[in-house]
């Protein structure tokens, strides 16, 4: 059996099943600034909120949350509860894995 035929095998069924999926809007492609500040350490839901274009007081209406409540969460001076999250991370078209890290 050739090992190098079948790993070039399976990576090809790979990117052809994320290039379905980006078709789809299943994935999408993260700009490497966007990744720089997740790394960094910056709050992942500042930077998530920011890629999409949104204010606090538009992603705050759209998790149905009060918009201070959604800065001091942003901020790190509260800590927001699973179905907190649960809601922003639908908000911002992510999963909560994705939101949360």
């Amino acid at each position: 059996m050739n090992l190098e035929a079948t790993d070039g095998d399976t990576d090809r069924a790979a990117l052809a099943t994320f290039r379905e999926r980006l078709a789809s809007g299943e994935e999408e492609l993260i700009p490497s600034e966007i990744v720089d500040r997740l790394l960094s350490g910056e709050s992942r839901l500042r930077v998530w909120r920011e890629h999409r274009g949104l204010t606090v007081r538009a992603l705050a209406e759209r998790a149905g949350l009060a918009q201070p409540y959604l800065s001091q969460i942003e901020t790190g001076r509260r800590e927001g509860t699973v179905e907190t999250y649960r809601k922003l991370a639908g908000a911002l078209s992510l999963s909560l894995d994705g939101l949360l890290g």
